[in-house]
């Protein structure tokens, strides 16, 4: 078995590939004709979006839907860089929440946390040094 998607359901996911693009330098690889599905460009694993509207038609028994007014989902997606600073101010100038500054931890990796345009949690760290 192999890990190959992580899906976001989102209000709109034209937007939210073109947000991706502008934070995180991530490019499009496809969306479809309908726009309620797309794809990102990310190495091994694919991030994707889907519209809220087929999460609905996908879930019969429904799901919470992502609420920028509410506290994020304790769930996150990580993105490291070597570039720390210049890669968090980056994503905060396209558009995403400061939501917990960049801090160093005890065992010398740099974190940041935003939130995206829907308010989804992205951690913005540096690798883990062996």
């Amino acid at each position: 078995m192999q890990y190959a998607y992580t899906i976001i359901y989102v209000e709109n996911v034209v937007e939210t590939i073109e947000f991706y693009k502008r934070a995180f330098g991530f490019e499009k690889k496809f969306v479809t004709p309908e726009n309620d599905y797309g794809e990102l460009i990310s190495g091994e694993t694919t991030i994707a979006f889907a519209s809220f509207k087929l999460g609905i038609s996908n879930f019969k028994k429904g799901f919470e839907k992502i609420d920028k007014s509410k506290k994020p989902f304790g769930v996150e997606m990580a993105f490291t860089t070597e570039n720390i600073e210049t890669d968090f101010k980056k994503a905060i100038d396209a558009g995403a929440t400061e939501f917990e500054p960049l801090v160093e931890k005890p065992w010398g990796q740099k974190v940041g946390y935003v939130l995206d345009n829907n308010g989804f949690l992205i951690e913005i760290c540096t690798p883990i040094k062996n």
